[in-house]
């Protein structure tokens, strides 16, 4: 009875958030402080023009077009929408249940066939939270069992509508140092095995698509795993591969040049910094965890908070990801992340970042790691119209988003977590449902 009564509420809950939102607007914000996005400082009396779903303009002064929504920001930080580097929104409702948790397939045959847009659900509650934390786009990737290889991620968007994905079949998502280790069998080597001859496999599948067939259920990867590497091998689709440890990186980096052609992307990195110099001769981009200044983990020995800043002065591209961290659910944690490496340039012997810096690294970074920088992450000419208006500078704990819009519609800000604050700011006995009486 009482889990029926939750799956009411959170019914109730979630038939409230997903309200039919208005259709795009021209909308045009003026008198805004306005941070681009994309690395540089931000500008005083800026003004932004979206038409169409699209910026078409952002930059200091101009006068407001004829037509449209106008609305004079009063001076308050405008920004483009957050993009949440690395999560899992929307494919986990709790860790727990596995009824909610669409992340990994541990009895199924397959592991790069499988593909995550099918099962993002737009009324996940997190997605409501994170919006109206000013959290826009969110990268989604799988979590492998049985396989190095977890699947294809997409990005989606955190509109309150019921068409979410962005972009299905982004990239492939791959598990590698020990936690590669572990699924392919026990140890590195048998990783290293392991991706060889799953590229080996899905060369010769594309040489000749039609041999597999009779292959049987013995083989090493099944023809839609074949199928879905194709386009990694050939450099279509970015391959995301979590890795820890610098000697790791570097065999990702000798992986690169025995497949020219494969676009890695390395997650995680936390002893990326030892490596900085290689990364980026590699042109590697970078996804990494911030602030990870203690080892959890082995291969996390040589861990500091140091690690992005040092990584960018390197010549790294790099945004801020949140593997192992909450993922499915505290996307919003990354503008806290990205204030404290402004902090960092405060502290002597530290590596931060300015501002500007700090900031794309939550922004337009993450969406050129994967090649969607021209689409969003940014409020230059021609990305999507993914605005928030806020009552404070972003990257403070405090700031709150005002207003939030995603391809140029405005989003309701009400969430599970607004509604249980209302409901309980001044309860009135009678008013709410008797809970614990005794």
């Amino acid at each position: 009875m009482r889990a029926f009564a939750f799956a009411a509420a959170l019914l109730a809950g979630t038939t409230l958030a997903v309200a039919v939102p208005a259709a795009a607007q021209d909308v045009v914000i003026t008198n805004a402080k306005l941070a681009i996005g994309d690395g540089s400082a931000p500008i005083e009396g800026g003004t932004v023009v979206i038409r169409g779903g699209r910026v078409v303009s952002a930059g200091a002064g101009g006068a407001a077009p004829a037509g449209g929504r106008t609305i004079d920001a009063g001076g308050r930080w405008v920004s483009p929408g957050i993009v949440a580097g690395f999560s899992r929104m929307g494919i986990i409702e709790v860790d727990g249940v596995s009824e909610t948790n669409d992340s990994s397939a541990p009895r199924s045959p397959f592991n790069a066939a499988l593909d995550v847009a099918s099962a993002v659900n737009p009324l996940s509650g997190p997605i409501a939270v994170n919006r109206a934390e000013g959290i826009t786009r969110a990268i989604v990737a799988p979590d492998p069992r049985g396989s190095i290889f977890a699947g294809q991620g997409a990005v989606i968007d955190l509109g309150s509508d019921m068409n979410p994905v962005t972009r299905g079949q982004a990239f492939q998502f791959m598990e590698w140092g020990q936690t590669g280790a572990e699924q392919a069998g026990g140890s590195r080597p048998a990783a290293m095995a392991m991706l060889r001859n799953a590229l080996f496999e899905a060369r010769t599948y594309a040489a000749n698509p039609a041999s597999y067939n009779d292959r049987g259920k013995d083989a090493l990867l099944t023809r839609a795993d074949a199928q879905a590497l194709g386009p990694v091998l050939r450099g279509e689709m970015p391959l995301l591969v979590h890795a820890e440890r610098a000697s790791d990186i570097l065999t990702i980096i000798a992986l690169k040049r025995e497949f020219p052609a494969l676009k890695p992307v390395l997650v995680g990195a936390t002893e990326g910094w030892m490596v900085a110099r290689e990364i980026a001769a590699a042109q590697i981009p970078v996804i990494a965890s911030a602030l990870a200044d203690l080892p959890a983990s082995f291969e996390q020995l040589a861990a500091t908070q140091s690690n992005i800043g040092r990584l960018k002065a390197a010549g790294v591209l790099v945004g801020i990801g949140q593997i192992n961290d909450d993922e499915s659910r505290q996307a919003r944690l990354v503008k806290q992340y990205a204030g404290n490496l402004v902090a960092l340039t405060k502290i002597p012997g530290a590596a931060g970042l300015s501002w500007g810096e700090a900031f794309a690294t939550i922004t337009s970074k993450p969406a050129e790691a994967i090649g969607m920088g021209g689409e969003i992450g940014s409020l230059r000419p021609g990305r999507r119209g993914d605005v928030v208006i806020w009552d404070g500078d972003p990257l403070e704990v405090g700031t709150a988003a005002t207003s939030v819009f995603i391809d140029g519609v405005e989003q309701p800000l009400e969430n599970r977590q607004t509604r249980l604050r209302q409901r309980y700011l001044d309860p009135k006995e009678g008013a709410l449902p008797k809970a614990y009486q005794h």
